[in-house]
């Protein structure tokens, strides 16, 4: 007879098809989950995400409940709450004389904090590609490219493949996906709920517990549930994917949503398999519903995107979390913590991200990141910022797209050029530089776009490391064309900025 284990569920595990509660006897096996300080400040995290995956717990808690299983849940209050996870553990452990079977967490910290138990390890099978497989298919390539890896994956699922061809013809509708922003785009927000009595109560407790963290608590609408986040998806698939794919990219003062799905801190839970939210928009493709440049585009991101990242992070491993390549080591400025701005686009994602506990990934790359990696802030301070304010991030997703992808901190690791752009890009993809203090088309000047006096210094700057890059060629063409006393005149007022922004000077 198998002997009995404590099933230990994190927080971001909360699947029915999680490795350690498959084939698991609710007549011998002990679950344990705990809510814990430990997790929840590390960084001071968004008081939306820690309600959430508190009260996602709970849920998830009763669900196994529902199953027969004995589960014992500490929560964040209870007197005699260890504080930590490892902690809670050996207290569990002490209780009920079993011995810890778990998951492998998605966080390297979390991981050598319970280095020192006991513990039958898992791997965390819910993601598509195990991290051998990532590492055998990465390990003899001069360069890594999400597009290949898509397309391997792609082929490995058959998801939006007409045998061995992709549907459509080709692989990536990237072309077509990229539509500026117009003030009559499509816009439908992701099915939000209202909370019920024990949400209500998680809501009470985060704010007892955390008034300090940035964000706003309330309202909150997440999907808390396994029902929740399917009719979530459901919702997105009819109402919002039709048009997902032009307008991803697009940004609107005071519109947040979009076309976008909002589902990803409901998959990050576990609440939702990537496959299963694939294999649905496929579907709605397959029956005609949906153009193949949404569907692609929206697959992407989880096929592609999310399972090149989680690669990276685990084949990489915690030494990835230092990675510092341009050498960057400014202060984060205070406005991503709501400090005064005069510029309108910061001011538009930060106070989303505040409101919500939401920015889409161009608002993250384009704005927020484009502008630290411009003002040459210190990568692990941004790295730390979006851990701690975006609903979605665990170390495993964020942490790649921070410092590999966002701030180039890896040095081509994950991307094969730094995203970086002018004024001109914000202004093509959103309406908010029409109402800004600064003029967009302005280069120099006390009223030029900071984006633009910082762009240039960035690129005169890196000289050196970029100017052979056969896809950043054009813009050093552009700078060496321009007037030597202008380019001049951009240098000293772009390193005046820089240096104003770095001292805590308002921009």
């Amino acid at each position: 007879m198998e002997q009995a284990r404590l099933i230990v569920v994190f927080g971001d595990q909360l699947s029915d098809e999680l490795a350690s509660l498959r084939g698991a006897d609710p007549g011998r096996d002990v679950v344990m989950m705990a809510e814990v300080a430990a997790e929840a400040t590390p960084v001071p995290h968004h008081p939306q995400k820690i309600a959430l995956v508190f009260a996602a717990m709970r849920k998830f808690a009763a669900r196994l409940r529902g199953r027969g299983f004995r589960v014992l849940y500490t929560r964040l209050d209870d007197p005699e709450n260890a504080g930590s996870l490892p902690g809670e553990v050996l207290r569990r452990m002490a209780e009920t004389g079993l011995t810890p079977r778990a998951v492998l967490p998605g966080d390297w910290r979390l991981r050598a904090a319970m280095e020192a138990l006991p513990t039958e390890w898992l791997e965390d099978d819910r993601f598509l590609c195990r991290p051998a497989d990532f590492a055998a298919w990465a390990g003899g390539r001069r360069a890594l490219r999400m597009e290949w890896f898509y397309r391997d994956m792609r082929r490995r699922t058959g998801l939006l493949m007409e045998g061995d061809q992709p549907c459509g013809g080709q692989w990536n509708f990237d072309h077509d996906n990229r539509q500026a922003a117009k003030r009559d785009m499509f816009r439908a927000s992701p099915l939000r709920f209202a909370p019920d009595a024990e949400v209500e109560e998680v809501l009470a407790l985060v704010e007892a517990r955390f008034p300090g963290h940035f964000g706003r608590l309330r309202p909150f609408g997440w999907p808390v549930t396994r029902e929740q986040a399917l009719e979530a998806m459901a919702h997105f698939m009819a109402q919002s994917l039709p048009r997902f794919g032009p307008e991803q990219d697009a940004m609107l003062a005071g519109e947040p949503w979009l076309s976008h799905a909002g589902l990803s801190a409901a998959i990050n839970l576990g609440l939702l398999s990537p496959l299963e939210v694939c294999r649905a928009a496929e579907a709605e493709y397959r029956a005609g519903r949906v153009g193949i440049a949404s569907a692609e585009g929206f697959i992407r991101q989880i096929l592609g995107w999310r399972e090149y990242v989680r690669g990276i992070w685990a084949w990489k491993g915690p030494e990835y979390l230092a990675s510092n390549a341009l050498g960057h080591d400014a202060p984060l400025p205070a406005v991503y913590w709501g400090g005064e701005t005069k510029m309108r686009c910061m001011a538009q994602a930060v106070g989303q991200t505040r409101d919500l506990a939401y920015a889409h990934h161009i608002q993250r790359l384009m704005v927020t990141g484009n502008f630290a990696l411009l003002a040459g802030v210190e990568p692990g301070r941004v790295h730390e910022w979006y851990l701690a304010v975006y609903i979605d991030a665990f170390e495993w997703v964020e942490v790649p797209n921070t410092l590999g992808m966002s701030q180039f901190a890896d040095g081509g690791l994950l991307g094969s050029k730094p995203y970086v752009a002018s004024g001109a890009y914000i202004d093509r993809m959103s309406d908010y530089c029409g109402g800004c203090s600064y003029k967009v088309k302005e280069k120099v000047g006390d009223t030029a776009c900071p984006f633009n006096l910082l762009y240039w210094e960035f690129l005169d700057r890196h000289h050196e490391r970029f100017q052979g890059n056969p896809r950043m060629a054009q813009m050093y063409r552009t700078w060496e064309k321009m007037n030597e006393a202008h380019r001049a005149r951009v240098l000293a007022e772009g390193r005046a900025l820089r240096t104003r922004i770095a001292a805590g000077g308002v921009v």
